[in-house]
């Protein structure tokens, strides 16, 4: 049962981050409210890395910068290697 707690967690903080890099590029758009760095920063090193990095690709936001790319790519290797290590143990 935690299992399915964590990895539903797991999943939901994807979506969130996902949904929100969409939401800041549409907001940059229209030189709306912006959400922080650190909320989108945050999400990806708390588990929505992949999210994260997909936001990125996908509605090509914060592409450029430096300290977004390197902390997503950082933070979703050792979620990556987290899961890994929770698959071998279970």
């Amino acid at each position: 049962m935690p299992g399915i707690i964590f990895f539903t967690v797991l999943f939901l903080l994807n979506v969130v981050a996902f949904l929100l890099y969409g939401l800041d590029k549409h907001n940059a758009c229209y030189k709306k409210w912006r959400y922080p760095e650190i909320l989108l920063l945050g999400l990806a090193i708390l588990g929505g890395a992949y999210g994260a990095g997909m936001g990125m690709l996908l509605f090509r936001h914060k592409t450029r910068h430096p300290s977004f790319i390197i902390t997503v790519s950082i933070s979703f290797v050792i979620w990556m290697v987290i899961l890994g290590i929770i698959c071998l143990l279970a």
